[in-house]
Order: C-alpha cells, then sequence, then structure tokens
C-alpha cells in the first residue's frame, strides 16, 4: 500500500472516529469521513490483546491486500478496526465482509 493511501497522525485518526459515520461487523469496525480528494485514505488498527506481532502483521497485511487488490475510489477516509474474530477467519471470508462493509457505508451516504 502506498503512502498516500495511509493514515498516520493521531489527530486526524481521532477526529474520524470522533465525527465519522461508523459501521460494525463480526470482523471490523469502520469509522469514515468523506475527504476531497478522489482517492480513499486507510488506517488500520490491531489491538495487542488479538495476538503477538507477527499475528497483527499478517491482518493487517491481508486486509492491506484486499484494499489494494479492489481499488475502490469513493473520496473517503476510513479507519479499520479489527475485532477478535478476524484472527482465525478465512482471507476470503476477510474479504467479502470488508468489501460488503465499506460498500455499505457508501450506500448509507446516497
Amino acid at each position: 500500500m502506498n503512502k498516500e493511501y495511509i493514515i498516520r497522525k493521531n489527530e486526524e485518526i481521532s477526529h474520524i472516529v470522533k465525527t465519522g459515520k461508523k459501521t460494525v461487523s463480526k470482523f471490523y469496525i469502520i469509522y469514515n469521513i468523506e475527504r476531497e480528494e478522489r482517492d480513499n485514505q486507510y488506517c488500520i488498527s490491531v489491538s495487542k490483546k488479538l495476538g503477538r506481532a507477527h499475528i497483527r502483521n499478517k491482518i493487517k497485511r491481508r486486509i492491506k491486500d484486499i484494499l489494494m487488490k479492489n481499488k475502490m475510489a469513493f473520496n473517503r477516509k476510513y479507519v479499520i478496526i479489527i475485532r477478535k474474530d478476524a484472527v482465525t477467519a478465512s482471507y476470503n471470508d476477510l474479504r467479502e465482509n470488508l468489501i460488503k462493509q465499506i460498500k455499505e457505508t457508501i450506500n448509507e451516504k446516497n
């Protein structure tokens, strides 16, 4: 995932969580707000409670891979918080659920 698609500033993440729309599923909690530029930006958060570093990194790599393979230009910023069930889920389950949930956030807007 290119640096231009990643949100790193704590203030920006806090702003999205406080003011953004929230959707919850079995694997993720996603907050999102509108963005002026065309492409999306993402922040992926995995708690230390979910496992050791190699497990958390594996989940983040999977999510980044899903996001980059399914380019969705919706002019939004997303904070994706990973839930405990995502650790044992298969790649396909994660992909289907994430794409479905992101598309639902767009449909809520319209």
